[in-house]
């Protein structure tokens, strides 16, 4: 069973490679009775996607662009999404296990009341995105990716990793994070830093953690005030 592992924190990944699977070119993700299993959707660029109360397992997603994309009440078992472009992505009420995101675009995404379990997201471009109670039920890794200006509401990412992501401006706004794992990135522009106590940081990122305070207060230097 393959995993991805940085530090502490190890993710099982999508089981596609297993003695008597085959994956199955298919022109659509809507299945009947809602779901579609050992597939491969490639190249489809799209006006509108919209799944909802469906079930996607053991498959590739790959290239696939959309304009508008809504996922609701969407399962998603043991699949891997390659450079995706997803535009205006709205994903609510759903779970993904054992999957991953790989050089894909999902900016200005919408996620909401979504259950993460094994999930990798690396080299993902995630820029002003909203993840509002998006909850870490097992492993979750972001690596490399872009999360500038991202906002993460009421989320519970406690069993997740950051690593080498872009941070700026990206903020925390309520939400349970003990033990997230933020080592290896730039802390100095986050926001919302009262929501991230007993997180794991390196000792070095202590005055990155003050610069990001002392932003986030819009505190004033003594040595800038006028005589």
């Amino acid at each position: 069973m393959d995993t991805r592992r940085i530090r502490r924190t190890s993710v099982t990944l999508p089981a596609l490679t297993e003695p008597g699977l085959y994956l199955s070119n298919v022109t659509s993700l809507e299945g009947g009775r809602g779901r579609v299993a050992e597939f491969h959707y490639a190249d489809a660029d799209l006006r509108d996607l919209d799944l909802a109360e469906s079930h996607l397992m053991h498959g590739r997603v790959t290239a696939l662009k959309t304009q508008r994309t809504h996922f609701d009440k969407l399962r998603v078992d043991s699949v891997e999404f390659s450079g995706c472009d997803l535009s205006s992505l709205r994903w609510t009420d759903s779970k993904v296990s054992r999957a991953v995101f790989r050089d894909c675009k999902l900016m200005g995404a919408v996620l909401e009341d979504v259950t993460l379990d094994n999930v990798l997201f690396e080299s993902c471009k995630l820029d002003y995105s909203t993840f509002t109670r998006l909850r870490a039920a097992g492993s979750v890794i972001f690596s490399k990716c872009s999360l500038r200006e991202t906002t993460f509401v009421a989320a519970d990412l406690s069993a997740a990793l950051i690593d080498d992501c872009d941070l700026r401006l990206t903020e925390s706004d309520g939400g349970k994070y003990i033990g997230l794992d933020l080592r290896g990135n730039d802390l100095s522009q986050l926001r919302g830093l009262s929501s991230l106590k007993k997180t794991a940081i390196d000792q070095a990122q202590t005055l990155q953690l003050a610069e990001a305070l002392a932003a986030e207060l819009d505190v004033t230097y003594g040595e800038n005030l006028p005589e």
